[in-house]
């Protein structure tokens, strides 16, 4: 697509699941403006970090949009995926995406509300949470404090966010720590385990 082509919302790419049970499976994801799915390669790379992790582990993946995050921790066997989109029609298709998959209910839930909004109203702690905010909208600020005042980290809890090189210099508290740290032209990524205060 060239640069600057309005993309229609019923067109629809594909995102594909690296691991785990449903390895291979590829998914549609809607060309929505702002939605910009993990690569593979960013992906393959995050999952190695989280290879001992992700089993059983609760997750939040707060701006889903595609839902590859969220999806693939489930191929990886977390026992349980919140997915927070606010664009109905992006939620919709995760919803779609889950049943294709055959995603037990009871594993995962879509949340249809602002990313920010959502964390006053989610009642889990999570042990891993997954921060990919839009790109050039300033929501990584809010959301790394939302996550810490509306208590949504359970102990030891990782948090990996990914964002875009020139706004790779947000702040986190100080009983985050980064373990895992890695970037490319315009995508800085990184891996934070929460310790106890």
């Amino acid at each position: 697509m060239k640069r600057g082509t309005k993309r229609q919302p019923n067109n629809k790419g594909q995102i594909r699941i690296i691991s785990g049970q449903w390895r291979g499976r590829k998914l549609p994801v809607l060309n929505a403006e702002g939605l910009r799915p993990t690569t593979d390669r960013t992906k393959e790379t995050l999952f190695n970090w989280l290879m001992t992790d992700v089993r059983d582990a609760v997750c939040l993946d707060l701006f889903a949009g595609s839902g590859g995050l969220g999806f693939e921790a489930l191929s990886r066997y977390a026992s349980f995926v919140t997915f927070v989109e606010k664009d109905k029609h992006n939620a919709s298709q995760l919803s779609e995406n889950m049943k294709t998959l055959g995603v037990d209910p009871s594993k995962a839930e879509v949340v249809v509300t602002d990313a920010l909004n959502a964390t006053s109203k989610l009642s889990r702690q999570y042990d891993l949470v997954f921060l990919d905010p839009p790109f050039q909208k300033g929501l990584l600020p809010d959301a790394i404090n939302a996550l810490e005042t509306q208590n949504l980290l359970a102990d030891s809890a990782l948090v990996y966010i990914e964002c875009e090189v020139e706004n790779a210099l947000y702040t986190v508290p100080e009983n985050w720590e980064c373990i895992k740290h890695s970037a490319s032209q315009q995508v800085d990524y990184r891996l934070y385990r929460i310790n106890p205060k």
